[in-house]
């Protein structure tokens, strides 16, 4: 059963830098089989976080095939993808368009990794456009069996790890990616 993404949209009392409050809305990312369940998911994962009251003002359905995150990034970008395939019948070059959320550091980290992630695909492609995401953070679920609580781990180690340098050894990162999307399946 292929993975659906649910955007959940937070609206809290966030304190700033000089200490002053407002009231900030934040998209976030979860894992989920219905709007229900995103909704309570989405509820306990932010009580772990905001310890004051908050309210889910939107949740809708994320058009996102795949997630992706890497070590020592802290911010999300939404990779466009096209598939390139060939039509026999009337002999012309088809698209089909998808849309990865890559875990990076600035645009160019985002096509890297976008390609990194890419790695296997068999079929051509390109990526005609990447733009930061809005959302805060995703929260893939996971049900509690033992291999799949090393992969949460894992995935919460790359998804807080945001030291500002940039690694290019892709040998790691090919390996990192390998790793989650075999759990993922």
């Amino acid at each position: 059963m292929s993975t659906i993404w649910y955007e959940c949209k937070i609206k809290y009392r966030k304190t700033d830098e000089t200490g002053g409050q407002k009231i900030t809305t934040e998209p976030y990312l979860v894992d989920a089989l219905s709007y229900t369940e995103a909704e309570k998911r989405i509820n306990e994962e932010m009580a772990a976080y905001i310890s004051e009251e908050f309210k889910i003002t939107n949740i809708k359905v994320g058009n996102y095939a795949e997630i992706h995150p890497f070590e020592n990034a802290d911010r999300w970008f939404k990779s466009k993808v096209s598939l390139l395939a060939y039509d026999e019948e009337s002999g012309k070059e088809r698209k089909s368009n998808m849309y990865l959320l890559v875990q990076a550091n600035d645009v160019k980290e985002a096509f890297d990794n976008t390609t990194i992630a890419l790695k296997n695909t068999m079929g051509e492609y390109t990526i005609p456009a990447i733009s930061e995401s809005p959302i805060m953070d995703v929260f893939p679920y996971f049900s509690g069996e033992e291999e799949e609580s090393e992969a949460l781990e894992r995935f919460n180690t790359l998804k807080a790890s945001s030291a500002p340098k940039y690694t290019n050894d892709l040998h790691e990162a090919e390996a990192l990616q390998a790793e989650f999307a075999e759990v993922e399946e």
